[in-house]
């Protein structure tokens, strides 16, 4: 059952519910409360119930009926599921507690007739291992129903080879494919017990599980085919050692999409993967009041400083780059290949039917100057539009909606097909790109990933570029569609509804399409005088030897019309009391002019289609000290705390989701992003 997020936050946005965080706050207290009651009630009870544990023979016979009561349930369940409307976001949040506390105060009120603590108390005495053996037939089931209250803790934890056995014979390869549909992963600890009550809590509320056609009568920590990228997190570099600090401009946004996604299903802190959570993207998914070009340049730059908010002692290094907007009236016409995935995995609700609606919106930016084409990829490859006209906008619909989603995944002959039939209709004049949509089930049928990538590069070369689009979850495949969006100079982005469709597709076309400036990298240079160390906030698989900086055959990221470019810095002082004092190296001397200058900032990029590489400078002084109630700093700097905390980052001081929220009250903004970030917080508060 999925939490309806977006349904909840459109009625605070509409006012609907005025009093909604009042009640999300007081929801946050209540729930602290009873869940230190539950878990008091719940060690009282284990404590009793050890004091009376069955045998050997008997936890066996227990685990077998345990399983019977199990199937009972998952089809009186699964049966009433089928019965119900489609649960697109599923029920409020309130309505799911309220029937949760009726259930609970049902089965409190049935219990005690069905069960009496003398019954409890005589019945394993009298289980024999004759009995157990001789009987198994006998078991109905509303006995099976009641006898799931005798197994504790410790018999659950006893038999893990005995178990193990009898689940393995129990599960077919449908359970196994079955799991792959979850929408998310329990620990170890998740399984201390397999009754009824737990299937079906785990299965219908906790943490976004959604109960699949053919579950297994026995809970199983689901199984998930997602992947990403294992960096590491940086830490502190001492300026006099290593003043400079190189890295890829970087404008993805499909980490926090994709990380949001999670939350609104339920994930806590624990939960999510701390390999999903890159900063960089956090920071980056959202919109800042930055300085425009002026005449002549490519880059508008913003610098400032300010109180690091995770730790006092230490300094924020904010650096904003902004390229000059695109008027889409005078942009170059598109010439669009969409290579859509519709092999079986994405038969879901929110894989094709939300990409053919992503689509749609997209369909209505373009002209009679634009064209189209469709290649789609399951157990084959298939033509399904070959150069229409932006015009012929119902039979591009036509064509995208009667997609249908079946087979297997021909990835490598579908990029094959796109790019032959993006050379075959290239117009010089247009922006050659090919979009694909994919759940990141892609199998590309290469053998060696390099191979891939320098074939798109070799396309990209050539004017076509690739961007990439994600959505769904279970076989998400967020490290390698990062890599192909970046070897085809393109963007990646992660789609979890259709509102971000529209701020992929329509408000961000010009930047996310249209590359105006190629190979970006920053390189940052610090005056020991003032800054001790520094780090940088996320980009570690951006990251880029200094010597490479000049060196124009490197790749590096790209930057669209209109993009905002966040970088953030945490500094540690010079006079800070954790400076690292140097005996036998020389403290570097600064030049008379550069007495006032925290560091400089040099730009280095490529004219689209050029091959030489060219710079801007910028210094960073103390005339770029910004108040605290400087709003682009501040907002980063929630961003950089939240991404901090979700990968556990060591360096996160006193971040808190508290924090993040304590401020979120004294920011004003009519930016509907940045007000979700906010409520994001607080649900995410709420189920932590």
């Amino acid at each position: 059952m999925k939490h309806d997020f977006r349904r909840e936050y459109e009625e605070y946005m509409n006012k609907k519910t005025p009093d909604l965080w009042n009640r999300i706050e007081k929801g946050i207290t209540e729930e602290t409360q009873e869940t230190q009651e539950n878990r008091e009630n719940q060690e009282t009870q284990e404590n009793q119930e050890n004091r009376t544990a069955v045998g050997k023979p008997g936890r066996i016979r227990i685990f077998r009926i345990l399983a019977t009561a199990a199937a009972i349930v998952c089809v009186v369940g699964i049966s009433t599921w089928t019965l119900l409307p489609d649960r697109q976001r599923g029920q409020s949040m309130e309505i799911m507690q309220s029937q949760k506390k009726n259930q609970t105060a049902s089965d409190a009120a049935e219990e005690p007739q069905e069960k009496t603590a003398e019954t409890a108390a005589e019945e394993p005495q009298e289980m024999t291992a004759d009995t157990a053996a001789a009987e198994p037939q006998e078991m109905t089931a509303d006995t099976a129903a009641a006898e799931p209250q005798k197994m504790t803790a410790d018999t659950a934890a006893a038999e893990p080879q005995e178990i193990a056995a009898n689940m393995a014979a129990a599960e077919s390869q449908e359970m196994v494919s079955s799991m792959h549909d979850a929408k998310t992963q329990v620990t170890e600890k998740d399984m201390t017990a397999e009754s009824e009550e737990m299937v079906m809590n785990y299965a219908a509320e906790a943490s976004g599980y959604v109960v699949p056609d053919n579950l297994s009568p026995v809970f199983h920590v689901p199984e998930s085919r997602e992947s990403y990228a294992q960096t590491g997190i940086s830490g502190f570099s001492l300026t006099a050692l290593e003043p400079l600090s190189t890295f890829s401009a970087d404008v993805d946004t499909a980490s926090y999409a994709n990380v949001r996604r999670m939350i609104e299903d339920g994930y806590s802190i624990g939960q999510i993967d701390p390999y999903a959570v890159r900063p960089e993207e956090f920071i980056n998914y959202f919109s800042y009041d930055l300085k425009d070009p002026e005449d002549g340049e490519k880059f508008g730059v913003t610098t400032k400083i300010g109180i690091c908010p995770w730790n006092e002692k230490h300094r924020l290094l904010f650096v904003g780059m902004k390229t000059e907007d695109l008027d889409l009236s005078e942009a170059p016409a598109e010439n669009l290949t969409f290579l859509l995935d519709v092999s079986g995995s994405m038969d879901e609700p929110d894989k094709l039917p939300l990409l053919q609606k992503s689509f749609q919106q997209l369909l209505d930016q373009l002209d009679e100057d634009d064209t189209v084409s469709i290649v789609t990829y399951a157990n084959g490859v298939e033509v399904v539009l070959d150069s229409a006209k932006g015009t012929e906008k119902s039979v591009i619909a036509d064509a995208i909606n009667s997609l249908k989603a079946e087979g297997g995944t021909y990835g490598e002959g579908g990029i094959q097909k796109a790019y032959d039939l993006a050379e075959k209709n290239f117009r010089p004049e247009a922006n050659n790109r090919i979009i694909l949509a994919t759940d990141g089930d892609l199998n590309i049928g290469i053998s060696e990933p390099d191979e891939l990538e320098r074939f798109i590069r070799e396309k990209r070369d050539k004017g076509i570029g690739l961007s990439v689009l994600g959505f769904g979850t279970g076989n998400l495949r967020d490290d390698n569609m990062e890599r192909l969006a970046d070897c085809g100079n393109g963007n990646y982005s992660y789609i979890d509804s259709i509102l971000e469709a529209r701020k992929v597709m329509v408000e961000e076309m010009g930047a996310s399409f249209h590359t105006v400036a190629e190979d970006v990298r920053l390189q940052v240079e610090f005056n020991p005088a003032f800054v001790n160390a520094y780090r940088l906030i996320g980009y570690e698989n951006r990251l880029m030897d200094a010597a490479d900086f000049r060196n124009d055959q490197k790749d590096a990221g790209e930057i669209g019309a209109g993009h905002n470019v966040v970088v953030l810095y945490e500094l540690i002082p010079a006079e800070s009391g954790e400076a690292v004092e140097l005996k036998y190296q020389k403290k570097e001397q600064t030049e008379p002019d550069a007495d006032d200058e925290y560091g400089t900032v040099t730009i280095r990029y490529k004219e689209p289609g050029e091959t030489e590489g060219q710079e801007a400078v910028f210094t960073v002084d103390h005339e770029d000290e910004a108040g605290q109630s400087d709003e682009d700093l501040r907002f980063a700097a929630a961003a950089a705390e939240l991404a901090m905390i979700l990968r556990d980052d060591p360096n996160k001081g006193t971040a808190s989701l508290e924090g993040i929220l304590e401020m979120g009250h004294s920011f004003k903004t009519d930016d509907e992003y940045k007000q979700e970030f906010f409520y994001l917080v607080r649900f995410l508060l709420k189920n932590s």
